[in-house]
């Protein structure tokens, strides 16, 4: 029996930000694949290869369940990137649940609310986004799982209005897609992350 094809990096996020948004369940707007060129060959392709060798039900499962599992928002005061305790113990639980999963890539999305300009909204919520990455960080995350951090600034509230909104003011942590070269996805052992997952379901607390 040939191994499992291998798949590039490039071809997996593709096929991944075409498919998540179908199957995610974390309510935030729809943040997965906002900026993905939808294209006409590239895509069905690396769809058609994550279906054959199992990576693409497997990655939008887990996507379910981190947004299932763990509050993927965390929100900031008016014009700011602080981290309150609330945000802290949010990505605290982030945290813990991605460290479980280490072939697994995330992307957080920095949201801002209406009032300001573009410009300087686009780059607060780029600040917010960096700040969530760099506690997950603190809390054990590799940084290279954190493949990529987004800002989408006001342009995708969760309340539209022109005033000053908490609930626009936010980070959204979402799946990425699987870590190409980790041994586990190059080898198609995604039993050994289920039954990671079945025994850490398993133990109390």
């Amino acid at each position: 029996m040939t191994a499992p094809m291998q798949v590039s990096r490039r071809a997996l996020m593709l096929g991944l930000a075409s498919a998540l948004p179908l199957a995610a369940c974390s309510g935030t707007g729809g943040e997965v694949g906002a900026f993905v060129d939808e294209g006409g060959f590239g895509n069905p392709t690396a769809h058609n290869i994550l279906v054959l060798t199992g990576q693409m039900p497997f990655a939008i499962d887990l996507a379910q369940k981190f947004a299932r599992e763990v509050p993927n928002t965390v929100m900031f005061d008016f014009d700011s990137a602080r981290l309150d305790a609330a945000a802290q113990h949010v990505l605290r639980q982030q945290a813990n649940w991605i460290r479980q999963f280490p072939e697994v890539t995330f992307r957080v999305f920095g949201h801002a609310d209406a009032p300001g300009s573009n410009a300087y909204n686009h780059a607060l919520g780029m600040r917010r986004a960096r700040a969530v990455v760099n506690q997950l960080v603190r809390n054990g995350v590799s940084r290279q799982r954190l493949e990529a951090v987004v800002s989408q600034g006001e342009t995708q509230p969760l309340i539209p209005t022109q005033d000053r909104e908490r609930q626009n003011r936010r980070a959204v942590t979402e799946v990425a897609g699987l870590l190409s070269r980790h041994p586990t996805v190059m080898n198609g052992q995604y039993a050994n992350i289920i039954f990671r997952e079945y025994l850490a379901s398993a133990s109390p607390g």
